[in-house]
């Protein structure tokens, strides 16, 4: 079980909307490496963990994503709350509007739905836990690309 506060433990505050910067922290949702698989990820492997203290620590490491998960839902909710059409129109984010309007939906930039297949869970610990540090080392590995899209930054 969980105790859960109401309030994020580090606020967000966005005072302009950005539909698309919107378009591309929405894989922080909803991508293979975003906050959901990583939370799903933790928190289905625990269960087939045969160390007690290891368990305890995916239980902890999931519930944390899940804070993340919280963070990462506030900034998209922030950066697309009260936007008008000719803000829209023309960016990355019009494709997901059509759908999902300002809803936070678990979907990756490209536009593909959160799935579990994202995830591993081999019940085998060294498995599991090289799948865990796979998966987080893709988002520290993510580059910026340049305005030309050709070269990292």
């Amino acid at each position: 079980m969980w105790t859960y506060e109401k309030k994020l433990q580090y606020p967000v505050k966005i005072k302009n909307p950005n539909p698309a910067l919107a378009s591309a922290i929405i894989s922080q949702v909803g991508g293979p490496d975003g906050e959901l698989s990583a939370s799903m990820r933790y928190l289905h492997q625990r269960y087939s963990m045969p160390h007690g203290d290891v368990v305890g620590l995916l239980t902890d490491v999931g519930s944390e994503e899940l804070g993340h998960l919280e963070m990462v839902a506030a900034i998209i909710h922030q950066l697309t709350r009260n936007l008008r059409e000719e803000q829209i129109v023309g960016t990355p984010f019009a494709a997901y509007f059509v759908d999902h309007t300002t809803g936070v939906y678990p979907v990756a930039a490209s536009g593909v739905p959160n799935d579990m297949k994202y995830i591993a869970v081999k019940g085998d610990p060294i498995a599991d836990l090289n799948e865990d540090l796979a998966a987080d080392a893709a988002i520290t590995q993510v580059q910026p690309l340049s305005k030309n899209r050709r070269k990292p930054l």
